[in-house]
């Protein structure tokens, strides 16, 4: 593998049909910040692109849903979403749009070169659902109609939000339009397919070996697991990768550029990842550069930053639409996050449950450092490699512990005891200072070895203890104690020049994280403000053994740089987070007096769909029920599988040893919801595969009249593995 010379590092393009949750900010945009600040601190040339994805049905429903048009919605949420990410100091070169002419230009000729090309697309006709009234095929969600599985009269026609089940069109009982409120009629369509399945041979190789045409692309163990186990479910399921649909009958998109295709746009997941090279051209533009030196050749290195809804359409769709146009270079590696949920459950606009960006910043105006507060708290909970929690408690326990006390208190102790006792002046020494920092030096290579690797949260720790080996240092010397019997001992020039060192490299080190605070920092060590290559500079200093700040430089005044917020002296911080915490509270308190009302109504009310006697299946002998060897398990682990809506993958403790099972249960559980939680299982039941996933056992359920399911479990306290007879 060539060593790069350029960077380009995408981040997921969100929709611009309404705000974005601190969620959306820890999986796609905080940890790509992070990224790029390094890169740029180690003088890379690196570009980093985003922006709006601004067509799709779900544009034209929110625009419905508030009354205006499409070109308003997108308006609106652009320059919300937009002006949010920098005050958070989501440092974009560009933050484009996919309605910009250029976007329109660069995905129809992308469009272009694979039609003409040949191979790529396949025609099919189909029945889709038309409304007369309004001469137009309908999407998915402009169709209401009946479950057929719970009987909830205004389910979508791709998924009832009842009872979870997926749907297609055809199967809801008495559809009707949502533009129109009438019944539809079906109507055949023509649409064009991208042939993704004749991609599948070499997609798997590149995802699991890494390599391409016959040469190695990237490491393969770099990669995440849960990104490439993903990946190669997808590949290896039974049925493959199949033909996907890259073209709607919608009237707000990107017309697809065919004379028979008049009133037909590019379906939107075909057009949006074709928006990062639009944006890498608007950027070359405004910078007169060439925007093939970014996306061409092997030594440009792609990396996408997104989170784990993702995965299939970054590290599948998009690399095989990229390869079968044939110039593109493809990701060398995609970090995607899990999901971070909010106070033990999912965010939900429709709830109120979570905080979304904008809102945070306008509730915490008068919150000293509340970028960087947010920014840490994040950081320090990031879901890298499975789902986390946002929590207000820990919110103040990372500000409080670890900015305030740790690093903002050893950094301004430093630079007192400077003023104190030197006049503001670095000490000059004359003792082997580069052996006295050596464990220092070995945590900021760290910083920097955990950064390169994606490892954010370990090179968050670590900083963290880079500070807390100079608040040591700092105070198993004692300088001022020394002080008061020998003012002019070496040891306290030795002391203060070496914890100067060490707020030197941590007013490098930290800008990739708390951005707002670094230049602080620079600024009471009398440094100038960070530039491109410093962090080179200073990891050259460190093999050099040359000191990052040198003796006889003037440091600045003390300053407190995270006044606490759980501070009795000054309670208003405080104040504001319980003032949160009150909202869920209240949100929590309103669901259970709704859900003991709805009992009530439902107690009292006619079944809605009748159903009939269960009737008791055929009698076996005891010998047969002897077979069954039924264990108490605990739940560790619960995720959906891809491309199954029914289907959890659960990871269980038996207590003698640990297994995977696959279980029908996803409409009626959140996996969260799950995990820790003891169940039964048929522990000797033949292994079976389902969508490539190896089933030991089967999880215990018991359904009633209505079809729910309810966990069959053990009384509380037995131990995993207890033989149920």
């Amino acid at each position: 593998m060539a060593s790069p010379k350029r960077y380009l590092i995408t981040s997921a393009l969100p929709y611009a049909n309404g705000a974005l949750h601190l969620g959306h900010l820890a999986g796609a945009y905080l940890p790509a910040d992070i990224y790029v600040r390094y890169l740029r601190l180690l003088g890379r040339d690196v570009v980093w692109v985003c922006g709006s994805d601004e067509h799709g049905a779900a544009i034209t429903i929110q625009a419905k849903k508030e009354g205006t048009t499409p070109r308003e919605i997108i308006d609106k949420y652009h320059v919300l979403n937009k002006d949010t990410f920098e005050r958070l100091g989501i440092s974009f070169d560009l933050y484009h749009r996919t309605s910009e002419p250029l976007h329109y230009q660069t995905a129809q000729d992308f469009f272009t070169k694979l039609y003409e090309k040949g191979g790529e697309f396949e025609e099919r006709f189909s029945e889709q659902y038309y409304d007369e009234a309004y001469n137009q095929f309908l999407a998915d969600r402009y169709i209401i109609g009946t479950c057929p599985n719970c009987g909830h009269t205004e389910a979508f026609g791709d998924q009832c939000e009842k009872c979870g089940t997926a749907l297609s069109p055809t199967e809801l009982i008495n559809p009707r339009s949502t533009l129109s409120g009438e019944s539809p009629v079906l109507k055949p369509t023509k649409h064009w397919y991208f042939k993704l399945n004749k991609h599948a041979d070499w997609l798997r190789e590149w995802i699991d070996k890494g390599t391409l045409d016959g040469q190695q692309h990237h490491d393969a163990n770099t990669w995440k697991k849960h990104v490439t186990g993903q990946c190669l479910s997808w590949l290896n399921d039974g049925d493959g990768l199949q033909p996907r649909s890259i073209t709607r009958d919608l009237d707000w998109g990107i017309p697809v550029p065919l004379e028979d295709a008049k009133g037909k746009v590019l379906y939107v997941w075909f057009d949006a990842p074709i928006g990062y090279i639009s944006a890498t051209k608007q950027w070359a533009l405004d910078h007169g550069k060439d925007w093939k030196d970014y996306w061409y050749g092997n030594d440009v290195e792609l990396i996408h930053f997104i989170g784990k809804d993702n995965i299939v359409f970054h590290c599948i769709v998009f690399p095989a639409m990229l390869h079968a146009h044939g110039d593109f270079a493809l990701p060398r590696n995609v970090p995607a996050n899990q999901f971070l949920n909010f106070e033990g459950q999912k965010f939900s606009k429709s709830r109120g449950w979570g905080i979304e960006q904008h809102v945070y910043l306008e509730e915490f105006k008068d919150f000293p450092n509340k970028e960087d507060a947010l920014r840490w708290a994040l950081l320090r909970n990031m879901p890298e490699n499975k789902d986390s929690d946002f929590k207000w408690d820990e919110f103040v326990d990372f500000h409080d512990k670890e900015l305030a006390d740790n690093f903002g208190n050893f950094v301004n102790r430093v630079i007192v005891l400077t003023q104190k006792y030197f006049d503001g002046l670095v000490p000059e020494v004359d003792f082997d200072w580069m052996d006295a920092l050596s464990d220092a030096h070995r945590l900021a290579l760290g910083v920097h070895d955990d950064l390169k690797a994606f490892n954010f949260k370990q090179a968050a720790q670590t900083l963290m203890e880079l500070s807390s080996w100079g608040n040591t240092h700092l105070q198993d010397v004692s300088p001022w104690n020394i002080a008061k019997t020998d003012p002019d001992s070496p040891l306290i020039r030795e002391c203060l020049f070496t914890c100067l060192q060490v707020v030197g490299l941590l007013s490098v080190l930290s800008e990739p994280f708390i951005p707002f605070t670094a230049p602080r920092v620079r600024a009471l060590l009398g440094l100038p403000d960070l530039q491109r290559g410093d962090l080179e500079r200073v990891l050259d200093q460190l093999q050099n053994s040359q000191p990052v700040i040198a003796s006889g430089h003037r440091v600045g005044q003390p300053e407190v740089l995270f006044p606490k917020i759980a501070d009795r002296r000054d309670p208003a911080r405080m104040e504001i987070v319980e003032r949160q915490k009150a909202k869920l509270a209240a949100i929590l308190q309103a669901e259970a007096e709704r859900q003991k009302a709805l009992a009530v109504v439902e107690a009292n009310a006619p079944t809605a769909i009748a159903k009939e006697p269960v009737a008791v299946k055929d009698e076996i002998q005891y010998d047969d029920f002897a077979k069954l060897d039924i264990r108490v398990a605990t739940i560790l682990e619960a995720e959906r599988v891809p491309k199954a809506d029914k289907l959890l993958q659960l990871r269980v403790d038996l207590g003698f040893e640990q297994r995977t099972i696959v279980s029908g249960i996803a409409e009626h559980f959140e996996p969260q919801h799950l995990v820790g939680k003891q169940v039964l299982v048929v522990a000797n039941l033949a292994p079976r595969k389902l969508r490539g996933i190896e089933s030991q056992g089967m999880i215990l359920t018991a359904e009633n009249s209505e079809g729910k399911l309810g966990l069959v479990s053990p009384p509380e306290g037995w131990e995993n593995g207890s033989g149920v007879k």
